[in-house]
């Protein structure tokens, strides 16, 4: 098989698989770290698995086989909820942190990925 590979890579015919087709294909996976850097419990999923209101400070390691889609609830205050949802899709170090972007709210909070 190398050898037709080789033959069919001279020929152009091969190209590079991107790292979400390669995925797909092998059913891989995708590790990530998610971290708080606030000062509220936030409650999130990962693709569709819920955490126990992960404290300030704290940090999970994720090993996702399902997309690594993460919902989190994006406002600090008790009795308040404004959940966003994004695709952790390239892995990485994903921190909470307050959002010092959104004037008038105190309590915003976005996940930013740090590494």
């Amino acid at each position: 098989m190398l050898n037709n590979q080789s033959c069919l890579e001279s020929f152009g015919l091969i190209e590079e698989l991107d790292e979400q087709a390669a995925e797909t294909i092998s059913g891989g996976y995708e590790v990530f770290e998610v971290k708080n850097k606030t000062g509220y419990n936030i409650p999130y999923a990962v693709d569709g698995t819920r955490t126990q209101y992960p404290e300030p400070g704290s940090d999970r390691i994720w090993t996702a086989y399902s997309g690594g889609i993460i919902e989190f609830d994006s406002d600090g205050r008790d009795g308040y909820e404004l959940y966003k949802k994004y695709n952790l899709a390239d892995g990485g170090v994903y921190e909470f942190q307050d959002n010092l972007n959104t004037p008038g709210n105190p309590y915003d909070i976005e996940l930013y990925r740090v590494a």
